[in-house]
């Protein structure tokens, strides 16, 4: 974290995110593309769903990321055992996040997907993936927490084998579950449900294990736990951002499909076009999973040039990667669609839509790296506030393209956002990052001064300070002295 060269470091750490993150993509298609053989009204009720699906994630990933950075910072300064207990008290979080979405399966489920149709064969494809999933999200939410935790102290290997895990075990049961194959019963959407579950259970025992019964720089099962409020809110303020950040466009989803109902594909195209996507974003959120910690770390040990050279080289690859998926998009959308379904009017729909939403490619990499630089600054509300934004432009958008123009214009709404939240928020985030650097320099030399007055306590020995000037070159080498972890 501290020595190796940032390229090298950046990118073998973010590879087996990257590649974790692209079998889950893999996943995202080959689960849709059964579903689409099985039947094309599945789409529609995986369309209607989707945004459910996220909110779950986010759920997850807020708690993850709280921790993960919380963890990482502590690393960086030296206080491991602020790291245990931050570790276990962001497990503790996910059960009671797990607690929380079995209630919501139980009561909201029917009346959510009411509102999207009145067709009873997508009704009850929807609904019974949906509860499924719900039901039985202990799996998804342990497992994201255990893999931040990890992604925290470097170790991105175990990460990439705990989503391989779980994406090729669902891939696997897939078709045995939806069609029926062999013993197995034909269960359709619930059967994709069930493979979904199934996986995401093998891939939580699989990173628990690692976690607890290999030696790793966090320990949880550090003697002396008890649930702490005071971690939990340190660990919900930094996480908090992360999960509206991933949850604000789930709620924008529900929004735009209400706008879009009523016109022919339009739900299908717009849960087809989410899944696709996936290709060109999970690729780059792989990306800035392995430069978080690195950004994190070289914060809390006050390294300025290695904070600044990660940040650069991840924005380059991030705008790289992305601008291949902006033109695979504008180029080939048919033929993406294609897979999907056959009928000519979801093609034609489809095709229009990739483009035009593909356009905002460019923009989000910047904004996806920008938000990843000020969570590792501890900067939430920043984070926040770009998700804001992005969704506050989005939704009266796609409310007034979809009113005036149906689906020719109202896809526009999204490259729309991200233009808008780029221009405001990339020269506000480089203020944000001398700001917190400055601060974060005074911290450590008054912390500098207060060791060395440990050190002379007679002030009559004390070094002359004009004789003796404190530089920053100094400071970023020197160890900050451990605390305890409860007067945090």
């Amino acid at each position: 974290m501290a020595t190796m060269p940032v390229k090298k470091l950046l990118i073998s750490m973010s590879l087996p995110a990257i590649f974790s993150m692209l079998v889950q993509a893999v996943y995202n298609v080959v689960d849709s593309l059964y579903l689409a053989r099985f039947s094309e009204k599945a789409i529609e009720a995986m369309g209607i769903i989707f945004p459910m699906q996220m909110l779950i994630v986010a759920l997850g990933i807020g708690i993850g990321v709280g921790t993960n950075v919380y963890i990482s910072k502590s690393l960086g300064e030296g206080r491991r055992d602020r790291a245990h207990r931050a570790a276990q008290n962001g497990l503790f979080m996910s059960l009671i996040a797990m607690a929380v979405i079995m209630i919501i399966g139980l009561t909201a489920v029917e009346p959510f997907v009411d509102h999207y149709t009145s067709d009873p064969e997508v009704r009850e494809m929807a609904v019974s993936y949906l509860r499924t999933c719900m039901l039985f999200s202990f799996g998804a939410m342990i497992e994201l927490t255990t893999s931040k935790i990890l992604q925290a102290t470097g170790n991105m290997k175990v990460p990439m084998f705990t989503q391989l895990i779980g994406a090729v075990t669902n891939i696997i049961l897939d078709p045995f579950f939806i069609f029926g194959i062999g013993f197995f019963p034909r269960l359709g959407t619930k059967g994709a449900a069930i493979a979904t579950v199934i996986g995401q259970i093998a891939a939580m025992l699989f990173s628990l294990s690692m976690l607890l019964f290999r030696k790793q720089d966090v320990n949880l099962l550090e003697k002396g736990f008890r649930p702490s409020l005071k971690f939990m809110w340190r660990i919900l303020r930094v996480g908090l951002p992360s999960m509206l950040i991933s949850a604000l466009p789930s709620f924008t989803i529900i929004l735009v499909n209400s706008f879009i109902k009523d016109f022919p594909y339009a739900i299908s195209v717009l849960g087809v076009y989410f899944k696709l996507q996936s290709f060109v974003f999970m690729p780059v959120f792989g990306l800035t999973q392995g430069g978080m910690p690195i950004l994190g770390y070289n914060y809390g040990a006050y390294n300025r040039d290695r904070f600044s050279a990660t940040f650069r080289f991840m924005l380059i690859l991030s705008l790289s990667y992305m601008t291949l998926g902006l033109i695979l998009f504008q180029t080939i959308p048919g033929v993406l669609m294609g897979l999907f379904g056959s009928d000519p009017e979801f093609i034609r729909v489809g095709t229009y839509a990739l483009r035009t939403i593909s356009i905002c490619f460019i923009f989000a990499a910047t904004i996806i790296s920008v938000t990843t630089m000020m969570q590792s600054l501890g900067r939430g509300f920043t984070s926040l506030l770009i998700t804001i934004t992005r969704q506050a432009v989005i939704i009266p958008s796609a409310y007034i393209l979809a009113y005036y123009t149906g689906t020719k214009g109202v896809w526009f709404a999204y490259p729309i956002a991200e233009i808008v939240a780029t221009a405001i928020f990339l020269p506000i985030s480089m203020k944000v990052f001398k700001k917190e650097f400055n601060k974060k320099r005074e911290e450590v030399k008054a912390r500098r001064a207060a060791e060395e007055a440990v050190l002379v306590p007679d002030s009559s020995l004390a070094p002359d300070p004009a004789a003796s000037p404190v530089l920053d070159e100094d400071i970023q080498h020197d160890e900050i002295t451990p605390k305890n972890p409860d007067e945090e």
